[in-house]
């Protein structure tokens, strides 16, 4: 019955929200992809990456290079925006394949060292390879276009005597592609992968001593953790509609993290709440910076939304690893394990054992 509650609301929030509040969704959705990828990494499998923005940028980008024809000195192929997505999901899951073999080998800190140079990497890229991304300025993304069905502004659309514009229709789209990646990520953890990269971050000797081959499942996991990445980035980019280098930099990975840490680790729930947490804040302090106190509008020189929402969510993360070590899933968990249980039978009625 929950869940049905919860599909029902889900699918009636396009008709009756204004864009405010859809764009912040779709961007909670795109930032939950993301977190249930490195929730994987990071979360299941004990690999710490401080590059995972680099790898949304990959998929951001490789969205709009394939899907955009190319003009005005800029380079692109043109392709169906279906298989451009695809595309850019498997070019995330090649450049974390390229770097596998590092992630294979690292752990803990020294592997969060070497993605953060993937970092810097794709930061110099993104604002030098001008023919392909754009340069300082990005690019102008490409609508999606599905079955007929293009999700744009244009061509007008009315359903139920509601217009339905681009957001509207990325609406669906998003919760579509949610549901897919939270339950192949779900069947991961629940099979026999999920309960080695579970060993393989509490056991690491005792994994290899079982017969898991811990580097070969680091390298996999990375690089499926890299494609959960591109999506992202794709969903990211069809609701910004313009990609920017700046974006994809240091303070995004961070995010990630903050997400996963909030969440709970190893839960992909638990990635959804933090994504949701972690995105929809700097959102709802812009919204209303002139009803809260403290909050001055950017360039000001007071705090800004942004910078408020970073000091509450980092205040948010001492707290969950003082007080609340399985995250807001792990709060969840003792509220219910604190609930009396209900009776099933009638306590008017005669104890059947009697």
């Amino acid at each position: 019955m929950v869940w049905a509650a919860v599909t029902v609301v889900a699918v009636a929030i396009p008709f009756y929200l204004e864009g405010f509040w859809l764009q912040t969704g779709l961007f909670a959705m795109s930032a939950a992809v993301g977190a249930i990828g490195i929730n994987l990494l990071t979360g299941s499998t004990g690999q710490l990456s401080m590059g995972h923005a680099f790898f949304l940028a990959v998929g951001a980008y490789g969205y709009v290079y394939f899907a955009d024809p190319g003009q005005d000195g800029l380079l692109g192929l043109g392709l169906p925006a279906p298989l451009a997505a695809v595309l850019a999901v498997l070019t995330a899951g090649l450049a974390g394949g390229l770097f596998s073999p590092i992630a294979g080998r690292l752990k803990g800190a020294y592997l969060g060292i070497a993605t953060i140079a993937l970092i810097f990497l794709g930061q110099h890229l993104l604002f030098n390879a001008e023919p392909v991304t754009g340069g300082y300025n990005g690019r102008a993304v490409p609508p999606m276009e599905l079955f007929g069905l293009t999700f744009a502004d244009t061509p007008e659309l009315v359903l139920l005597n509601v217009p339905f514009g681009a957001l509207e229709r990325l609406w669906f789209l998003g919760l579509v592609l949610l549901l897919g990646a939270a339950v192949f990520a779900r069947g991961v953890l629940r099979g026999r992968p999920g309960r080695a990269m579970n060993t393989i971050r509490d056991h690491e000797i005792a994994a290899g001593v079982m017969g898991v081959p811990v580097a070969r499942y680091r390298a996999g996991v990375f690089v499926l953790s890299s494609m959960y990445a591109g999506l992202a980035g794709v969903m990211l980019a069809l609701v910004f509609q313009r990609t920017v280098p700046e974006y994809f930099g240091v303070l995004l990975s961070l995010d990630y993290l903050a997400m996963i840490v909030i969440g709970g680790l190893g839960s992909v729930g638990g990635a959804i709440l933090g994504a949701v947490f972690v995105s929809m804040l700097p959102q709802l302090l812009t919204r209303y910076s002139d009803a809260l106190p403290m909050i001055a509008e950017p360039g000001s020189g007071g705090v800004s939304p942004a910078e408020a929402a970073r000091i509450l969510y980092g205040a948010a993360v001492v707290t969950v690893v003082l007080f609340l070590p399985g995250g807001l899933m792990g709060l969840a968990a003792r509220l219910r394990a604190r609930r009396p249980p209900s009776s099933s039978t009638d306590p008017s009625s005669p104890d059947p054992r009697s």
